[in-house]
Order: structure tokens, then C-alpha cells, then sequence
């Protein structure tokens, strides 16, 4: 530490210098001795200051930016055309809110087909579940009165043939007819059977139609149907889904900060759309919400850092303010520019919201232990001598001494002293001229 000098070192006027040539002393012996003893223990009451025992709580100072809490930048699920945007920059919207609509044509097509299909499925499980109607049941009796009415008709028809066989029979061996004409006439019973027979099969398949036309639909039929139908709710559900995604929402209450596009651009999803800092023409509005401040704070001074520790936020906007805020967190790991190592430390703001906005440069000041019993010492007073730090201190003559301290935390305009004082010292934080010239040439 430089300390300044207090007016200038000048070398001795040539009058004064012949006077002492020529050995004039005016003083006397008497006079000798006063300013010997005066030289020899100056008053130092105003170039010195007592060493402190006070309460001191540590500050820690950093430097900021304010910035949203949480924010995000929006973009559509599917790639198409803004069709409606109905916010501004500015505006503030709450969690739900409609922010802007896409063009939906397709999807309204695809949603009109599958309601349709839905109601179709409907219809025909409800005809199910419901059973036959009498008319039905109607229907299927005739079929079988029908069916009877063939076999009785059959039947007849193979009695006839079968008398016919018979009498022919009796004619082959008489000789009245030949083999060949036997043969067809016992081909025409054959047919008159299998008419019969077949006759018979449809009666037993018109009963069958009859019972089951009493009883109702099958098990297998409904359930067939009930999975048509959850089919073609689930396309219902998917198409829905769709026409949904076609609309953008707030994801959470805030203020619209960024508008990047306008009604009828062609806007795509983005993976950035969550990142504030990229504004990107695929992003439609950017939405945040509440202020928080972002430190950069040394790694000297990290241990010191707590989540809930009261800080103080003055920004350059305000510069006559100061503002109260809260850690909330201290990043687990280290930002390294330049060679230099901080942390991030974000802080919650308890008041100046309604001031503050995002951007704005803030200088912190963080409140840490309360010292109730610290030695302090003004900073000016401290000094270095061949590397070592320490105070100057007086002597028994009110000379300046080098005396070696270990510091603590500074705070403001003091300093704490861990060791090398005791409460009641003095400290010098000026020199005389003499003293100040002397030790400006020591440390030279």
C-alpha cells in the first residue's frame, strides 16, 4: 500500500543553509532540548485510529444480471401455417390461455370421418344388444313354413315315382318295355330322393335361422361389435389429440416478452423451444415468468454462499435503491472465463418486481455471519513490507512501526484483524511528512 503524502518533501532553502554555515544558534541550550523532545514523541492523534472490538457482519459483493425465472420460447407440435395469433408483446396470459391457432382443414376432415365412424358402430351394437324385431321373427317362420312345404311337395313327388318303378318293374319282365327305358324311369326316383332330401335340409337350416332369430344376437357378434366401436373411438381419440396440438397454449402465467412470427407464416417445431435465448424464426412468442438474478460469484468467496441468505440488490437503473432478495441456489459446479472461476448463485427477489426487468445489470451484496466480537481496523490502514501484510503501528516514541497481522473479511471502509492486535491500539493511517518520506524510502 502506497500511503499519500501529505504536502510536499522539499529540500532546505540556501538561507537557511548559510545561517547554520556561520553557526548562529539563537535557540539556546534550553530551546535545544524542547524541540528534541518535540521531534522525538509527535502528536499522532490524528494520524492514528484505535483498533475496534464491534459487531461486523460479512459482506459479500458480486455482480448480476436480472433475468425470468422461468421462460420458454413456443412453437407448434406439427409443422404448418399460422393461422390465428392472438396476443401481442407484452401481454400477460395465464396458464391455459389460448396464444395462437394453426391451420386445422386436414385434421377437421379427419375428425368428421371419425365421428362418423364412431356413430356407425354405435348404431349397430345398439341393433344387437337390442335383438330381432317381430317382423324379423316373421320372416324367418314363413322360410320354414316355406321349407315344410317343398318336402311335402317332394314327397309326393318320390311316392309317384316310386309307384311308377313298380309298375314298369312288372312291364320289364313282361317284355312290355326295355332295359333302357327302365333305367331312366328309375333314374327319375333317384332325383325325386335327392329333391327330397335336399328339401329336408332346408327346413332343418330355416329352423335354425327361426331359433336363432328368437333368441337374439350372439355373444360373439357383440362382442365383435364393441370392439369396432372402441376402435373407432380410439381414432376419434387420436384425431382429437391432433386438432388439440393444432392450438398453442401459456404453459404457465406470465407476460409475452417476444413475438417472432405473424399470421400466416410457416412455422415448424424446434428442440430450442425451450431455451429463451434462442430466438428462432420457428419459435411463435416467447412467454416468461418472475425475475430472479443471476450471479457470478468468486471462488474465494463461494464457502460463504448459502441457499436462504439475505441479499442486497442495488441496479444501475436504481442506483439510489436497494432491494431485497434470497438465495435459492448455488450451482454445483464452476464457471470457468478467462481464466478466471466463479459460480453461479441465483437469487429470488423479495421486492422490486415491479421495478426491475430482465437485462438489467445489479450489483449484490450478500449479508453472511454476524461477527459479535470482531477486531477491526480501518482498510487504509493496512499495509505490505517485503511481501508481508500488516499496520503500521507507534512506538514508545510515536515512531511508525511494521507490525504483521492476519486479516479477515473486509467490510465497507474496515477491515477484521484475526491476530496481531489487541483492542485499544492504535493504528496509523497517515504518517508525518519526516516519517512518511522515511518509510517511502525504505520500501524503495
Amino acid at each position: 500500500m502506497q500511503l499519500p503524502l501529505i504536502g510536499k518533501v522539499r529540500q532546505p532553502a540556501p538561507w537557511v543553509i548559510a545561517l547554520l554555515t556561520v553557526g548562529i544558534i539563537g535557540a539556546g541550550a534550553t530551546t535545544a532540548v524542547i524541540v528534541r523532545q518535540q521531534s522525538a514523541a509527535p502528536d499522532i492523534s490524528t494520524l492514528t485510529e484505535t483498533v475496534q472490538s464491534q459487531p461486523l457482519t460479512v459482506r459479500i459483493t458480486a455482480s448480476g444480471t436480472v433475468q425470468p425465472f422461468q421462460t420458454v420460447n413456443l412453437s407448434p407440435k406439427t409443422t404448418g401455417i399460422l393461422a390465428e395469433l392472438y396476443v401481442e408483446q407484452g401481454d400477460r396470459v395465464r396458464q391455459g390461455q389460448i396464444i395462437a391457432r394453426m391451420e386445422s382443414d386436414s385434421v377437421r376432415a379427419e375428425m368428421a370421418q371419425a365421428q362418423a365412424r364412431v356413430a356407425q358402430s354405435e348404431a349397430r351394437l345398439a341393433e344387437l344388444r337390442a335383438g330381432s324385431r317381430p317382423q324379423e321373427i316373421a320372416q324367418r317362420r314363413a322360410a320354414v313354413e316355406q321349407a315344410e312345404a317343398r318336402v311335402v311337395e317332394a314327397q309326393a313327388r318320390l311316392d309317384r315315382e316310386n309307384d311308377r318303378v313298380e309298375r314298369n318293374r312288372i312291364l320289364l319282365q313282361e317284355g312290355a318295355i326295355s332295359q333302357d327305358e327302365f333305367d331312366a324311369i328309375l333314374r327319375d326316383a333317384a332325383t325325386a330322393q335327392a329333391t327330397l332330401e335336399q328339401n329336408r335340409a332346408g327346413v332343418r337350416e330355416a329352423e335354425q335361422q327361426l331359433a336363432l332369430t328368437r333368441s337374439g344376437s350372439r355373444a360373439e357378434e357383440i362382442a365383435a361389435a364393441e370392439a369396432e366401436l372402441a376402435e373407432a373411438q380410439g381414432r376419434l381419440q387420436a384425431v382429437e389429440v391432433q386438432m388439440e396440438d393444432t392450438i398453442i397454449r401459456a404453459p404457465f402465467d406470465g407476460i409475452v416478452t417476444q413475438k417472432y412470427a405473424t399470421e400466416g407464416a410457416f412455422v415448424t417445431p424446434t428442440t430450442s423451444a425451450s431455451e429463451a435465448s434462442s430466438a428462432t424464426s420457428t419459435a411463435i412468442v416467447a412467454v416468461a415468468s418472475g425475475l430472479e438474478v443471476l450471479a457470478e460469484v468468486p471462488e474465494v468467496d463461494i464457502n460463504a454462499i448459502q441457499p436462504g441468505q439475505t441479499v442486497e440488490v442495488v441496479a444501475d437503473a436504481y442506483p439510489d435503491q436497494v432491494f431485497q432478495g434470497r438465495v435459492r441456489l448455488v450451482a454445483p459446479e464452476a464457471v470457468v472465463e478467462q481464466n478466471v472461476t466463479s459460480f453461479q448463485v441465483r437469487v429470488d427477489l423479495t421486492s422490486g418486481q415491479d421495478k426491475l426487468l430482465s437485462g438489467m445489470n445489479v450489483d449484490l451484496t450478500f449479508l453472511g455471519d454476524r461477527l459479535d466480537n470482531a477486531l477491526t481496523v480501518p482498510t487504509v490502514a493496512i499495509v505490505t513490507k517485503d511481501g508481508e501484510t500488516g499496520v503500521l503501528v507507534p512506538n514508545d516514541e510515536n515512531q511508525a512501526e511494521f507490525r504483521p497481522v492476519q486479516l479477515g473479511t473486509a467490510v465497507g471502509d474496515q477491515t477484521q484483524v484475526l491476530e496481531g492486535l489487541e483492542p485499544g491500539e492504535r493504528v496509523f493511517i497517515d504518517l508525518p511528512p519526516d516519517q512518511k518520506q522515511e518509510w517511502i524510502q525504505q520500501e524503495q
